[in-house]
């Protein structure tokens, strides 16, 4: 094999594939025919030499729609693992690969799955993954390798794969190490044409590397031309050239020989068997299947190759330039064949059946819509839509057009596509009520509408109470919801929300159907606040039979104030949604729970469920979801003392907010920043950032976070001598506190009473309410009382209060206010033993996850399958933590962390 000028880039790969540490993987880019093809080869020719298992995958332009056919390709060699697998991942696998019945998997546990079954083999034999021209594979095996690629970096496996340059793939996110390949230098171009046709006259020489331009096909493929060199016109682009070159030998083999040639190109597989019983058909007479030997000529003009039953083109642009230069019949003609050939093969026949229509034909079409439902049904979400986009083009009737249209639109924005779902929308053009409401809804979903118009809610409004007067009551509810999610990012105003409560109100739905009630909290948290708390708490016991629906009920109680039921609510929806690999709603779930659990002062469960919530969101394409959980990273490392950490936090939230002004991030944002400056005694300041959450101008402003952070309010305007502008807030959350029972809102105005107007009778009323569950209040409560005492001289009474507080603080993990009861405490004349670090805070975010669930007596393999992550990943993690905790085993788990649950 010819790599003259790679030796850099063989020697990077080297080392790659053979540091024992230093695993992951690395990304290849460049244009077509620059060698990227010959360096992974050479790769992965030295791996196997050296004791590694390659496998491999390359994508292919026909196999494009064709739901994992590459993650297929990939596993085949290892495939009876899949048996081995836990019950989730096996069935996942085994359907999204066509070998099993089963329902719809999520691509995550597809993901989850590879990942466990290549973790198994590597354990055995390093693994070395090779993925060719990754911009062909089908988005659905393309998203499993970044799944794959993004946790592979303790696991003895190493990814190499391609992409061309300009192309869009998962994998450019997925962390892989970039290598860029550049055309060769004139010395390195000049080697390699020598080692490739050494007699060449001088001149030809010349012209051929003037004409290559350090591109290695063209100084591969364009010496075979060197007859016909003359006719190469130096006009045409290099591709072109190629092209010609390519068609030009293809021109002079016999013509069953370029019947073969054809049919093998517009075949997306590689069969041999399928490419010969094709052109047998072609050929018709006498011969039924044609003998591999018809292919030699080809063989021998170097345009493919035969091994194992295989038929390959020796470059993507060879497979490209056959059908490009045949007739549109003569590829009509071949498409049928194929059709004939794959008689077996409903998916695949069905896109050669679309390639030989001219026109509308309604029973094409029909089929392409079960190709789309088998695709969908294993998994495949791009494979569905483009072959409903598809079976679009050819239907008959306009009306079916459009729904094909608004079908391959829904599930563009289940996967995330907006650009693909907006273009299919507008390609629908709708006509008809239902239709109409089905492409606004479509459209309205992307990001929860931040960047929409808020005008837009009332307009959703409309359109929800059209479709409701049509009888499509469960299509009404969802657009409300679509259009209540508005009113939690953003802010339309009064009379939009009521619009929306109008509508809501007249549907022929019970009080009590979650969906009511959601739609109800996010839309008029206050006014409906006690019959959405009733609901909630009602519907609490209910929690465990539907993971999405615990998920927008646990949004529904953050709305209103109850973040001990939104914690119980969004705590019951994740392990439903990770069963189901809906990693998607996921780190919504997460995220709603992680902010409660820190206004509640659970710090210990909300730091991993926070983390988890940023990288997952992270890499599931939610930027405002990342920076709400980053957001309440920043609150907890504030809670915590670690100023410069919160600080840090807090402006990554802010920049992944800001833009959009999703409300939600920036207020907990300006929480997090105020906090801060309280612990550092910036009194003006933290009033200051604190006080722009109830300033609706201001774009941190949120209808209902602003009234659930009156105690930090209250105290940095006390000490700030703000005393007059707090209570204006007050007054105006007084009437609200009225109409709703609101826990965090009592709460907070509880506290605010008994600091602005201290008295003993005032405290009391704060200490004497139902503070179950929330003990961070209970002891800020403490701390306010005892320091008021202290000041009053009751110091002895004082002190009782202030110890409280210390070791409420203490346990909880909130350094800041511990410092801050101890320095009391000191002035009361007690002093306080200094307090370690808990076992947890000697752990990352992740880490503390891993040594949780450990500590509750899952085996690694369990915790993988919750965390996403390998078993063996897991258990690396695991030998990272014991000696962090000073403990030799997962047995002294449980005792180092104490409570885990708060």
């Amino acid at each position: 094999m010819v790599l003259h000028g790679r030796e850099t880039e063989l020697k990077e790969l080297g080392e790659l594939v053979d540091g024992p540490e230093d695993r992951g993987g690395v990304l290849i880019r460049g244009e077509a025919g620059i060698g990227k093809s010959a360096l992974v080869a050479e790769t992965a020719a030295a791996a196997s030499v050296a004791g590694l298992r390659v496998l491999r995958t390359t994508g292919a332009e026909a196999e494009r729609n064709l739901a994992y056919a590459g993650l297929h390709q990939l596993l085949y060699p290892v495939r009876a693992g899949v048996a081995e697998l836990p019950a989730p991942q096996r069935d996942a696998l085994r359907t999204a690969l066509g070998l099993a019945e089963g329902a719809e998997p999520s691509a995550y546990l597809v993901g989850l799955a590879t990942l466990t079954l290549l973790a198994e083999e590597a354990a055995v034999k390093p693994l070395l993954l090779v993925a060719e021209d990754v911009q062909w594979l089908d988005r659905a095996s393309a998203d499993v390798l970044a799944f794959v690629a993004r946790r592979i970096e303790t696991e003895p496996i190493v990814l190499v794969a391609t992409l061309r340059d300009g192309a869009e793939s998962p994998l450019l996110d997925a962390g892989l190490a970039p290598m860029v390949l550049d055309r060769l230098s004139p010395d390195a171009s000049a080697d390699l044409l020598d080692a490739v046709a050494p007699r060449l006259a001088p001149a030809v020489r010349t012209r051929l590397l003037t004409e290559a331009a350090g591109h290695p096909l063209a100084l591969t493929e364009l010496p075979a031309a060197v007859a016909d060199l003359d006719g190469l016109d130096p006009r045409l682009p290099l591709t072109e050239k190629l092209e010609k070159t390519f068609t030009a030998r293809v021109a002079g083999l016999p013509g069953p020989v370029r019947t073969a040639l054809l049919v093998a190109a517009l075949n997306e597989a590689t069969s041999l068997a399928e490419t010969l019983a094709a052109t047998g058909a072609l050929l018709g007479g006498d011969v039924s299947c044609p003998a591999p030997e018809i292919l030699a000529p080809a063989v021998e003009a170097r345009l493919v190759e035969l091994d194992s039953g295989c038929v390959t083109f020796r470059h993507p642009l060879m497979r490209a330039a056959i059908p490009a230069a045949a007739s549109p019949l003569d590829r009509r003609r071949a498409h049928l064949a194929l059709v004939e050939a794959l008689n077996d093969q409903p998916d695949r026949r069905a896109w050669h059946q679309a390639a030989a229509t001219d026109g509308p034909d309604e029973t094409v079409a029909a089929e392409l819509e079960r190709t789309a439902d088998r695709a969908r049904y294993r998994g495949g979400a791009a494979a569905a839509i483009a072959a409903l986009e598809q079976a679009a083009r050819l239907s008959v009737a306009p009306d079916d057009r459009a729904d094909r249209l608004l079908r391959a639109a829904e599930l563009a924005v289940d996967s995330g596509r907006r650009e693909t779902a907006e273009r299919l929308v507008r390609a629908a053009n709708p006509t008809g009520a239902r239709r109409r409401a089905t492409a606004h809804r479509l459209l309205s979903e992307f990001e929860d509408g931040v960047r929409e118009d808020p005008a837009r809610v009332a307009e959703l409004a409309a359109t929800a109470e059209a479709v409701a007067a049509d009888g499509e009551t469960a299509a009404a509810l969802r657009i409300l919801w679509s259009a209540a999610m508005r009113c939690f990012w953003t802010e339309p105003g009064h009379p939009a929300r009521q619009a929306l409560l109008d509508v809501a109100d007249r549907l022929s739905v019970p009080d009590d159907d979650p969906r009511i009630v959601a739609v109800t909290a996010y839309v008029s948290p206050f006014e409906r606040g006690e019959s959405v708390i009733e609901n909630l708490r009602q519907l609490a016991a209910k929690t465990g039979a539907d993971p999405e629906v615990d998920r927008y009920l646990g949004s529904a109680a953050l709305q209103v104030g109850a973040f001990d039921l939104a914690a119980r609510f969004s705590a019951a929806a994740a392990p439903g949604l990770r069963a189901q690999g809906r990693l998607g709603l996921l780190p919504r779930a997460l995220a709603v729970q992680a902010w409660s659990r820190v206004r509640l002062g659970d710090l210990a469960a909300a730091v991993p469920v926070a983390a988890e919530a940023a990288r997952f969101a992270r890499e599931t394409g939610q930027p405002f979801m990342f920076g709400l959980a980053t957001a309440v990273q920043a609150e907890i490392a504030a809670l915590r003392g670690d100023h410069k950490q919160a600080r840090t936090l807090a402006d990554e939230a802010e920049r992944a907010g800001l833009a959009a002004g999703a409300r939600p991030v920036l207020a907990t944002v300006q929480l997090a920043r105020g906090l801060t400056n309280l612990s550092e005694g910036r009194f003006e300041d933290a009033f200051a950032d604190l006080r722009r959450l109830h300033d609706p101008a201001d774009p941190a402003y949120q209808l209902a976070l602003r009234a659930y952070c009156v105690a930090e309010l209250t105290e940095a305007a006390v000490r700030a001598g703000q005393v007059d502008a707090v209570r204006d807030v007050l007054a105006e959350l007084e009437p609200l506190a009225a109409r709703t029972p609101s826990p965090a809102l009592h709460i907070g105005l509880r506290y605010a009473r008994a600091v602005l107007d201290p008295d003993d009778e005032r405290f009391a009323d704060a200490l004497g309410a139902d503070l179950t569950g929330w003990p961070a209040e209970r002891g800020r409560v403490h701390l306010a009382f005892g320091e008021w005492l202290r000041r009053q001289r009751r110091v002895v009474e004082s002190r009782t209060h202030l110890r409280t507080a210390r070791e409420t603080f203490d346990a909880l993990g909130m350094t800041s206010w511990a410092e801050r009861a101890r320095r009391e405490l000191r002035g009361a004349g007690e002093s306080s033993p200094n307090r370690g670090p808990d076992a947890r805070e000697k752990l990352t975010p992740h880490e503390l996850s891993i040594a949780q669930l450990a500590a509750e007596g899952l085996t690694n393999r369990e915790i993988g399958q919750r965390l996403y992550l390998s078993h063996r990943t897991v258990g690396t993690h695991l030998h990272r933590i014991f000696p962090k905790l000073g403990i030799s085993s997962r047995a002294d788990l449980a005792a180092t962390l104490k409570t885990l649950d708060g």
